[in-house]
This record gives C-alpha cells, structure tokens and sequence, in this order.
C-alpha cells in the first residue's frame, strides 16, 4: 500500500465532532449525516462511525465502492454487523478499551446505590424527611457477570476489590479463570440465576446473547437480587423484567440501556422506586472523545503504512479477535 492520504467519511448525527481536527492532518475528511451518507461513500477508503447508533451504513452500502475499512466509536458493533458487511472484505475495528473501567466504575455505583439505599436517601431528601435506616454491606455479595470480554473483566475487578464474590458467564463453561474463577456457560442463566445478589449484564449484543434475559431467568432470580444492565437493552426482555419489577420477583433493576432509545416516557420504569435509570451514559467520561480519537488514529497510521491494525472484530461472531 502507498503512504497516499485516505480519505476518511466521519459519520456523525448532526453536529460535526471537534475532536476531529486532529484526524485531518492525517486524512482527507469529509463528514456526513446518516441522510448525506449515500453521496460522502463513493470513493471513500475509510468510515470513522462515530454516530455509532446510526442505522444508514447498511442502506448507503451500495455506494461503497472503495470502503476498505470501518473504525466504531463504541465498544458493540451490532448495528453494523448487517450481512453485506459480514461477507465483504472490509475490515471491521471497534474502541474497545477506552470504556472499561468507565462501565466498571458505573457498576460500582450501582450495586454501593443499592446496598446503602442512596437512591431512596435521595427521595427523602428532595421531600425533606428524615427518616432513619439500616442499610446492607456490598463485601460478601455474589455477583454474576454476563461478558467475559474486556468490560466484564474490569467489572470483576472491580467489584472483587470490593469485597464481592464474582463468577463469570460466557459462551462456554469453564473454571480457573483469573477474573471469574467460575464461567457458566450463558445457556445455564436459568439454573445459576438464582445463587447470585446481583446478575450484571456486559455481554456483545450476538443472535445468542439477544433476550438472553428473560421471564424464566428473571423467576429463577433471588427476590432481593439486583439486575444491571450495562450491555445492550436487547438483551433483557422489558415487558418481562417490568413484570418482575411490579412483582417483587427481584429488588431492583439499574439500567443504562434499553430496547428503545430513549426510553419512552410513557414507559412504567420511570416511575419505579427501585430502578436506576441512566441514558446510556455508563461509559462516557470526562476525555473519553479523547480517547477514541487516539484510538483511531494510532489504526488510521497502521491502515496508511499497511501494518495490522488494533480491536480487528471477528464479523460473523461479533467481537475482538485481536
């Protein structure tokens, strides 16, 4: 490959990212709403994603017709993974890395939130009620963690740190793992569900990972256990996990994602005293576009000289092989 500048389409929601001015003096940009899209592809070598929710590549596909390379400004790839790019050349990157601890970080707060009952404290506080009581200690809960990836593995730090017993589930069963210990295979959720305080949700959003959550999985939880969701909404049943909520079949939900984004307003989780809702925000930090903008770049240096490029996703399982 000739050292050449590529020319780089930066797919964005409306608003061009200013991080971007860095990128430039590495390539020749050109930026594009998911409408403009059809008109920015041809002739393209690269798509930086950086509106990552953005459902326009697999409609404007037809008009790639240089696209060597597509970088996600996320972690999950899902919405990307429609089968014209799953069977083309195109290389596929994501950021993994930038939000691990972020996410991790999250959890902890989470799962102390609920364990001090912070979020009723501040209720009582808004009504100006004082209203003593007896909370519940974090070190010496179980907590099962659904994703052994990367964001997984730093949840599970994490929270042993903390004092919390942490297995792990994956794709397949096995045990001396050195984060988890123990991984259950996720097909087993429904016979482990119920040995754990907290069941916390990281996983890639794959057709086996999808409603991997579901009405009997939420009934073989423990009544005082915790769900947290920091993966994909389409993980969870909704309607279900709603139902367990109303029920007291579990405690308590903390949920940064959901099957429709944003969370309609006429949605009943809103309402519930026990849910902690966030807008997808688990993993956006303070720098973080930084971040992805370093990340990026270090992969638009290998693409120009040709060298192997960082967070390669494997397009037919749908996370990092290298």
């Amino acid at each position: 490959m000739s050292h050449t500048r590529p020319t780089v389409v930066v797919l964005h929601d409306g608003d061009a990212p200013a991080e971007m001015a860095r990128i430039a003096e590495h390539a020749d940009l050109r930026y594009a709403t998911g409408d403009e899209l059809p008109h920015a592809l041809p002739g393209t070598d690269a798509l930086f994603v950086w509106a990552f929710r953005s459902q326009a590549i697999a409609d404007a596909w037809p008009h790639a017709d240089a696209l060597r390379w597509i970088h996600a400004a996320s972690a999950g790839v899902d919405r990307l993974l429609f089968p014209e790019l799953r069977d083309s050349p195109v290389a596929l990157t994501n950021s993994r890395g930038v939000f691990d601890q972020p996410i991790a970080e999250y959890v902890l707060g989470t799962a102390l939130t609920f364990t001090k009952d912070m979020h009723t404290t501040l209720r009582l506080q808004d009504r100006k009620q004082w209203q003593h009581r007896v909370t519940d200690r974090l070190a010496g809960k179980t907590a099962l963690v659904i994703g052994t990836g990367p964001i997984g593995r730093a949840i599970a730090r994490q929270l042993t740190a903390t004092g919390v017993h942490v297995a792990g589930a994956g794709r397949t069963a096995r045990t001396g793992d050195p984060d988890f210990g123990d991984i259950h295979a996720s097909d087993e959720l429904t016979r482990v569900a119920g040995d754990y305080d907290f069941l916390i949700c990281a996983a890639p959003l794959t057709p086996q990972t999808h409603g991997l959550i579901n009405a009997d999985v939420l009934a073989a939880m423990r009544p005082t256990a915790r769900l947290i969701n920091v993966g994909r909404g389409e993980h969870v049943d909704q309607p279900a996990l709603i139902t367990a909520l109303q029920q007291g079949q579990i405690a308590g939900a903390a949920l940064d994602v959901f099957d429709t984004e944003p969370l309609p307003t006429d949605s009943p989780l809103w309402e519930m005293p026990n849910v902690l809702l966030s807008p997808h925000m688990s993993g956006d930090t303070l720098g973080w576009t930084d971040e992805l903008v370093d990340l990026f770049l270090h992969n638009l240096r290998a693409f120009t000289h040709g060298t192997d490029l960082r967070n390669v996703v494997d397009k037919h399982r749908g996370y990092v092989t290298t």
